[in-house]
């Protein structure tokens, strides 16, 4: 198992370092003007076009950039604006000129709110859809296993954006049945946080779930044809125990695959939600970032996104061992 960990580990710090070569290569050594974006069309001045590409040590080799780039990360860099030094602490990201602050210190005010919005969401999508999936593949081809699908089918099939203006403005607005989105910091009012969050969590969460009942089905479906199983029946195993204990524990690996992926793009930025609730998070900050062309803080969200989503493959591999005891045989 120790084996196993440190072989997956050392393939996703591989993963992490070329994601960093490639992102630095899409933005610094395409046939691109960094410096020239950020500036400006208008008044753009040849002092202040200069000034910002010895601020962005544009003006340096790229394998000096690519190594200060990389060093930084780990040890810290300065960066001085308008005369002025300001350090930019470990790990150091880059430093957003747009903004005129460090990219991580941008990043770790805005996650809290995404981590807060994907940890409601988790817990809604894992109780209810794995839930509602289990009772429907334990019913296969009742009526009540159709009514479940071809609900969850009628609700997916329209788009997810469209589903959360229209809860928007008619449960939030219109007839403030449910509570308008917001942010609160947890530590500052914790009522706060919960009431800005409940809708936002219902919207994303409930909508997801339709997937996850499907794909928890389909897993469980197939798992309750093993000859493990009818074994266990035959044992004289109560139903609940076969289907709970035994066939969901080997379901659920399809099911945690989906999710590890889905937790990490949705810590990498849940747009449209935070977009429509008007959640200051990492979604609402990469829409800003590509509207004004902030070079560093596009490749430091990048940077951050490709590192969750390998840290969830990460963590979902070594789930699989803890769920089913055959992995571990494996």
């Amino acid at each position: 198992m120790l084996y196993f960990v440190a072989r997956r580990l050392v393939s996703a710090l591989s993963v992490v370092l070329v994601t960093l070569i490639v992102t630095f290569a899409l933005f610094f050594v395409a046939p691109t003007d960094p410096a020239g974006a950020i500036c400006g069309d208008r008044n753009c001045t040849q002092e202040r076009y200069n000034e910002i590409k010895e601020n962005l040590h544009l003006d340096r080799p790229l394998v000096q950039q690519f190594t200060e780039y990389t060093v930084g990360i780990f040890a810290g860099r300065t960066f001085e604006t308008a005369g002025v030094k300001q350090k930019c602490s470990v790990p150091c990201l880059g430093f957003s000129f747009k903004n005129d602050r460090p990219v991580t210190q941008m990043l770790k005010e805005r996650l809290p709110v995404t981590v807060s919005l994907v940890a409601g969401y988790a817990v809604i999508v894992l109780t209810i859809g794995v839930f509602v999936g289990s009772m429907a593949a334990k019913r296969r081809g009742t009526l009540g296993d159709r009514a479940l699908m071809s609900s969850t089918l009628v609700l997916s099939s329209v788009p997810y954006y469209i589903v959360a203006l229209m809860i928007s403005l008619y449960l939030t607005i219109l007839y403030q049945i449910l509570p308008r989105g917001g942010y609160t910091p947890i530590t500052e009012n914790p009522a706060a946080w919960f009431t800005g969050l409940l809708t936002p969590w219902l919207v994303l969460g409930l909508y997801s779930c339709t997937q996850y009942a499907r794909y928890s089905r389909g897993s469980m479906v197939e798992a309750l044809s093993e000859d493990y199983i009818r074994t266990a029946r035959a044992k004289g195993l109560s139903d609940r125990v076969v289907t709970y204990k035994h066939g969901l524990r080997s379901g659920m690996i399809p099911v945690i695959t989906i999710f590890g992926l889905d937790i990490a793009g949705s810590l990498s930025g849940a747009i449209f939600t935070e977009r429509i609730f008007d959640l200051p998070g990492l979604g609402n900050l990469v829409l800003e970032s590509l509207s004004n062309y902030d070079l560093p803080l596009i490749m430091g969200t990048v940077l951050v996104s490709a590192v969750i989503l390998v840290a969830m493959n990460f963590l979902v591999d070594i789930a699989y061992s803890l769920i089913d005891p055959r992995v571990r045989l494996a």
